[in-house]
């Protein structure tokens, strides 16, 4: 029985998709909406930026406020309560770091625009393989 869902979400359309997919699909379960602050480039990219914050949490919260108020804007189409979390770094490794403390993963098949995935990779690809857990892909 799945008990604890991850939905790992970004502010991409399919992050958004699979968080609805999870509510359809699960729903007597557990939804848990990650946001990971930060992207995997060459330069660190948005992490770099954190470093210079005087209130580092603040700043990573404020950063996935627009993501968690979709996120409960579309539980809301389905009377749904969501737990939010946020974190900061590589978005695959945290994905499936906090994974472990789920029965299953629904996650986007990817995000954001092709140049950004080329540098990236896929995350969806990296989860599928390293999860303990069976992760569903939504496309």
């Amino acid at each position: 029985m799945i008990d604890r869902v991850l939905v790992p979400m970004d502010d991409s359309d399919l992050a958004a998709k699979a968080l609805r997919y999870a509510l359809e699909s699960y729903d007597d379960a557990e939804i848990t909406v990650l946001h990971v602050v930060g992207t995997s480039t060459p330069m660190m990219g948005e992490t770099a930026g954190l470093a210079f914050e005087d209130d580092l949490p603040a700043a990573v919260e404020e950063r996935a406020e627009t993501v968690f108020e979709s996120a409960n804007e579309i539980a809301s189409e389905y009377d749904a309560e969501l737990r939010t979390v946020v974190a900061v770094g590589h978005p695959a490794r945290t994905i499936v770091d906090h994974s472990e403390a789920f029965d299953t993963v629904v996650v986007g098949s990817h995000s954001g625009s092709l140049v950004k995935r080329l540098f990236v990779g896929n995350i969806a690809e990296t989860v599928v393989r390293r999860a303990p857990v069976p992760v569903v892909v939504v496309r």
